[in-house]
This record gives C-alpha cells, sequence and structure tokens, in this order.
C-alpha cells in the first residue's frame, strides 16, 4: 500500500462522498460525478508522476472495470457503482485499489448482512447465493432463475453500494495514514 499524495485523498472524498450521498437517497451515482472523476484522477497523476503516473491511472481503471463490469453484465450491480470503482482505480492505481477492493467488500458484507437479517431474509439471501452460484456454473444469468436477482428489481432486498465503497475508500485512506513509512 502506498500513501496517496494530499491531493488525491482529497479527490477521493469529493467523488465517493456525494456517490454515496446519491445513491443512498436515488439509488443511482450520477455520471458527471463518475466521468470526472475519471477525468481528473487521470489528469491529476499524468501531472503528478507523467507517464508512469498516467499508466498507473489506466491499470487501476482498467483493472476496477475489469472486475466490476462482469457484475453489471449478470445485473448484480448498477453501472454507476462500476464507474464510481473506476474513478477509484484511476486515482489511486490499481495496486492501492485492490486494498479499497477488499475494504469495500468487508462493509458492504457486513451491511449486506445486517439488511438482510433486520428483515427475516436471511434464509432466502443464503438460498439466492447458492441459486447465483449454480446458474453462473451454467453459464446462466442468476435474474433469469429469479428476477429479484436483478440489481433493477424493486422486489429484491437492495444496497446502496456507492456507501460501502464510500466506507472502504474512507477506511483505506485512514489505513494508509497509520501504515505510512514517516
Amino acid at each position: 500500500m502506498s500513501y496517496p499524495p494530499v491531493i488525491v485523498q482529497v479527490l477521493l472524498l469529493l467523488v465517493v462522498i456525494p456517490a454515496a450521498l446519491f445513491d443512498y437517497r436515488q439509488r443511482r451515482v450520477p455520471n458527471w460525478i463518475t466521468f470526472s472523476g475519471v477525468a481528473i484522477a487521470i489528469a491529476l497523476n499524468f501531472f503528478l508522476y507523467e507517464t508512469p503516473g498516467l499508466f498507473m491511472s489506466l491499470k487501476g481503471l482498467g483493472l476496477a472495470l475489469l472486475i466490476y463490469f462482469p457484475l453489471f453484465a449478470i445485473r448484480g450491480m448498477g453501472a454507476g457503482d462500476v464507474k464510481l470503482m473506476g474513478a477509484i482505480g484511476a486515482a489511486v492505481g490499481w495496486q492501492n485499489w485492490l486494498g479499497v477492493l477488499v475494504l469495500t467488500s468487508v462493509f458492504g458484507g457486513v451491511a449486506a448482512i445486517i439488511i438482510v437479517a433486520s428483515r427475516g431474509r436471511l434464509r432466502r439471501t443464503f438460498q439466492n447465493i447458492w441459486l447465483i452460484v449454480l446458474s453462473l456454473l451454467h453459464r446462466q444469468a442468476p435474474y433469469e432463475l429469479n428476477p429479484q436477482l436483478d440489481v433493477k428489481s424493486t422486489e429484491g432486498v437492495r444496497l446502496p453500494h456507492a456507501v460501502a465503497i464510500a466506507f472502504g475508500t474512507i477506511g483505506f485512506l485512514i489505513a494508509a495514514t497509520i501504515w505510512a513509512p514517516r
């Protein structure tokens, strides 16, 4: 984990906090947040580190899209979440983005368990996880077997993933501050 410069940290906060608020309130992440985040991150890293910074940004963007796009393709993730993670990857590079991904997964997983348990849907959720695994093994989209598994379904339990992404990003920044070499 490398310590991102203060200006990159500020950019991350200016991207993830409004994205989380929009996603929480409206269940969408606006393009003006994600696209401007990508463009500014690439330009900023190019300005700070020249050509290596450009490649660092593009690799971070590419890895985020490589991992998140398949989730969008099977309707398990919204496009705004994919673009938001792309912006974060462009800001911090692929290696740091992996740290953000891990923390986002932890925060998102804990939030999901709390939400489904509070709604009495824990058993159904584990059945759906099994259904997802089986459908993917049979090369079939999970939402084709159960429409509740479509991210756009109003029947299923929905989690504003940009909130988990914001917590993961902020957690990464805190961890990077604590463990940064002095």
